[in-house]
């Protein structure tokens, strides 16, 4: 039997502080989870604004094989906006949700059990007759009453809810509790066999992903989760790390088969820290820099002996290349777009070729060129929309001291003209971004700026992320280079011409998403 994953990155995990996304970084997010093999993707909350509804219908023309999901609260007018923005869907499915527990009732709906179930029926019959695909999930079931619980399930499937939601909202369950919550349901709830059961788990108390094992090991069928995690207050389950622990303890989940594509995992997760600017944690199960390193002297000599003394999980069975092939100055195109293709870039010719020009100028600077070198290398590099229309960098010169007021001149191409400025700032970033400012006539602010090296070495690549904001929205921008005022200058520009383009016509439908899928392996 198939446990399916609903993917509702861009929904729940979007509504965390910092990890908003445009529409056009919402579209190629979704692709790349259709990519990977989930079954549902909840693309956004359509009554929310307009821009979450213009998102989900975007997401709804781009995808073709998952369902595309739309969050509504249980009134007409929500599953009206749901089915609009839906309509374009191949496989749409309208998510209705309603609480149920007595301290929801009592203290945010001010309603009684009665008019809750009420509200169910009409809800659910009502987007039924909008949809055929309807989910129904009672919010802040684990803290419910299990029989009020139980009649609130068989209602929504009698009125036409074909998965039904489980979720511990407010992460308070443990594994235990929960896992016998969802089992009582699925046993006392007479039409039970009518849908499908589901489990959505919050980290509050950093169960989320323990508890949604533990109501597949109950019975659920559906896993509701979000890439690495993310998601308001402390987070969602981790769909890496609980569809590797249903595909390495199949002793444990007897019969149970995934349709997640597990070789495209750390490509995912990587695409997600480019699009939100946040770093995947070292330690981060799964996914993490450390997740399949060994320092241990103890460890090491196991690993070396077998690695299945310290090793459950291969690294290539989530992505990531164990043995790397060093490329330095002397590697020509055809060794650099076989390693691209290996790491999992399907590019055109025109992009190849820019990236290994780029590629050739750093390798002047540094010896030896890694895997995470050109993953920085490609993810920082983005195709601009129009190319014309974009900014890029000549030419910088600096003049900066403890004693002194740094200062900047910066030389900008966009297309065939050139453009200078000079500026001065407290250090030679600022200077330099102020120079920036001046040439595209645009005023921004600098609102967040981080610098990391990509690997450990002296000659390390520089990885610098802005984000700026010009009083209309928020740009991020990613640059990358073995002078880090250089990758801070190219991570500028990159918000810069974001935020230019933003203006322009979204992508995600018709040719633009066709070509953003062919990006994606």
């Amino acid at each position: 039997m198939k446990l399916q994953f609903l993917d509702t990155t861009l929904r729940d995990g979007e509504q965390a502080p910092g990890y908003s996304m445009n529409l056009d970084e919402k579209v190629r997010m979704a692709l790349q989870l259709e990519a990977l093999g989930v079954d549902a993707v909840e693309s956004g909350f359509p009554a929310a604004s307009r821009l979450d509804s213009d998102c989900v219908r975007a997401v709804a023309a781009a995808l073709r094989t998952p369902a595309v999901v739309g969050l509504c609260r249980a009134r007409d007018a929500d599953i009206d906006r749901a089915a609009e923005a839906l309509a374009a869907a191949k496989r749409p499915r309208i998510h209705v949700f309603l609480a149920t527990s007595e301290l929801h009732l009592r203290e945010k709906l001010h309603i009684s059990r009665d008019e809750c179930l009420e509200a169910i029926r009409h809800a659910v019959t009502y987007a039924r007759n909008r949809c055929g695909d309807i989910e129904f999930s009672a919010e802040d079931a684990s803290r419910s009453d299990p029989d009020f619980l139980c009649r609130a399930v068989e209602t929504a499937i009698a009125a036409g809810a074909t998965t039904i939601n489980l979720p511990d909202t407010v992460g308070y369950a443990t594994p235990t509790e929960f896992g016998a919550m969802v089992a009582d349901v699925i046993r006392r709830v007479p039409n039970a066999g009518k849908a499908v059961f589901s489990v959505h788990c919050h980290d509050d108390l950093g169960m989320a992903v323990a508890n949604t094992l533990a109501g597949i090991a109950a019975g659920a069928r559906q896993a509701e989760c979000t890439i690495c995690g993310i998601g308001e207050r402390a987070g969602n389950a981790a769909l890496e790390e609980v569809a590797m622990a249903v595909a390495t303890r199949r002793d444990a989940f007897p019969g149970l088969s995934i349709g997640i594509v597990t070789q495209r995992i750390a490509k995912t997760a990587r695409i997600l820290a480019e699009i939100t600017g946040h770093r995947i944690p070292p330690d981060k199960a799964i996914v993490g820099r450390n997740a399949f390193a060994h320092e241990s002297g103890i460890h090491q000599h196991g690993v070396i002996s077998n690695a299945l003394t310290y090793q459950i999980m291969r690294p290539e069975d989530v992505g990531i290349n164990d043995e790397e092939i060093v490329l330095g100055r002397h590697s020509g195109r055809h060794a650099f777009e076989e390693r691209l293709t290996e790491l999992g870039y399907s590019l055109d010719p025109d992009r190849v070729g820019q990236l290994f020009e780029r590629f050739k100028g750093i390798a002047e600077r540094k010896k030896e060129i890694r895997d995470r070198d050109i993953v920085a290398l490609v993810e920082a590099s983005e195709t601009p929309r129009n190319q014309a229309e974009a900014w890029r960098l000549a030419s910088f010169v600096v003049n900066s001291g403890n004693a002194m007021v740094s200062t900047a001149c910066v030389t900008l191409r966009k297309g065939r003209r050139t453009a200078r400025e000079v500026a001065m700032g407290t250090g030679p970033v600022y200077a330099c971004v102020r120079a920036v400012e001046k040439i595209v006539k645009h005023p921004f602010v600098l609102e967040d700026y981080q610098l990391s090296a990509v690997t450990e070495r002296r000659d390390a690549l520089g990885e610098a992320r802005v984000l700026i904001s010009d009083g209309t929205g928020t740009y991020r921008g990613r640059g990358v280079s073995t002078d880090v005022i250089e990758a801070s200058i190219l991570a500028c520009l990159a918000g810069v011409n974001a935020m230019l383009g933003s203006a322009q016509s979204a992508l995600g439908t018709g040719a633009a998403a066709d070509a953003q899928r062919s990006a994606i392996k």
